[in-house]
């Protein structure tokens, strides 16, 4: 596989930082299937395959780059143990990472955070600080008494190179794709793969999908720089970033061809045909970018090749019985 080093503006991640990254996690997160849908794709025209992040460990994508993040570290930062902020999936990723290297971790997250995340962190041995006011401000109020070092959920070059590894092994596995669907919270993973893309795979065009009720992304790119979100809310709670950063934004802007919006209730129709076809069972966040194939937003040439990023597969069990009662409205 030929390999193009693009023109990298100071600052951005490269295909080096992302091999390093490869290097480090070696053995310990898992390198995921590609699966195919021929049925999903004979539906929405298009040849579909799934990058089933769904098998990682932690259940996430989030893995790799907290990991990443957590190994680069010099020894006497660890030591002092870690901390993130999040609504589920990047806590239990830094929570894994800090008991997988054996330091001390700590995950900030929202109080209406689904409680089965909020148990798998504690599951991993992390401290969990629940909060019914700003995400932020308690998290750094936390930082600030703990000592613990920061690891960011998205905004940060480790995270992004660790995330990159979804795209490595995207261009290794399939190396004629043509369309590569990324969903969106912070920006983290669609940082990472896009920026792989870029180097092994210059063809392939990188789309990132987001929910129009937490699409923080969206406006960044329209503001220029970062925006902060708070009120962002969606069924897809990964997603539901409450702010953006410089190093995502920066990425996007650079490698990534476009962002799509998809509403709630098409994520959730999404949903359903997911497990009936692909026998997958993907959290909302990962429905995402099959919501946006199924309703044409993407209009994409029939017979595309696309590769779907099913980022994850921590999904509330209660919200079966929302697509059960989804699913028979729409019949």
């Amino acid at each position: 596989m030929g390999t193009r080093t693009p023109d990298v503006p100071p600052g951005l991640v490269t295909i080096d930082d992302i091999r390093a990254a490869a290097g480090r996690l070696a053995g310990r997160v898992h390198r995921t299937p590609v699966l195919r849908s021929t049925s999903l794709g004979e539906l929405w025209g298009v040849r579909l395959d799934l990058k089933a992040e769904v098998f990682q460990r932690t259940g996430s994508f989030k893995a790799r780059g907290a990991l990443n993040k957590v190994l680069s570290l010099p020894a006497e930062d660890r030591a002092r143990g870690v901390i993130t902020l999040s609504a589920g999936n990047a806590g239990a990723a830094v929570a894994y990472a800090a008991a997988s290297v054996g330091v001390p971790g700590t995950v900030v997250m929202p109080s209406t955070a689904v409680p089965a995340k909020i148990a798998a962190c504690r599951a991993y041995g992390a401290d969990v600080v629940l909060t019914d006011g700003d995400l932020v401000d308690t998290y750094l109020a936390t930082v600030a008494g703990t000592g613990r070092i920061p690891v960011h959920p998205f905004d940060d070059p480790a995270v992004v190179a660790g995330t990159g590894t979804v795209g490595l092994e995207i261009a290794e596995d399939v190396p004629d794709a043509e369309v590569v669907l990324v969903p969106v919270g912070g920006g983290g993973l669609i940082s990472g793969v896009a920026c792989a893309l870029a180097a092994l795979s210059p063809g392939t065009r990188v789309i990132g999908v987001e929910p129009e009720t937490a699409d923080v992304m969206t406006r960044s790119l329209a503001a220029g720089g970062p925006v902060r979100m708070p009120a962002a809310r969606s069924v897809a709670d990964g997603l539901a970033a409450p702010m953006s950063g410089q190093v995502t934004v920066d990425h996007v802007q650079q490698f990534v061809e476009r962002i799509v919006r998809v509403s709630d209730e098409d994520i959730l129709r999404a949903l359903p045909l997911a497990v009936s076809r692909t026998k997958l069972v993907l959290e909302p966040s990962a429905a995402a970018p099959l919501a946006a194939l199924m309703t044409g937003a993407l209009d994409l040439p029939p017979g595309t090749r696309v590769v779907s990023v099913a980022s994850g597969g921590n999904v509330d069990l209660a919200l079966f019985g929302r697509l059960t009662t989804t699913d028979r409205e729409a019949s």
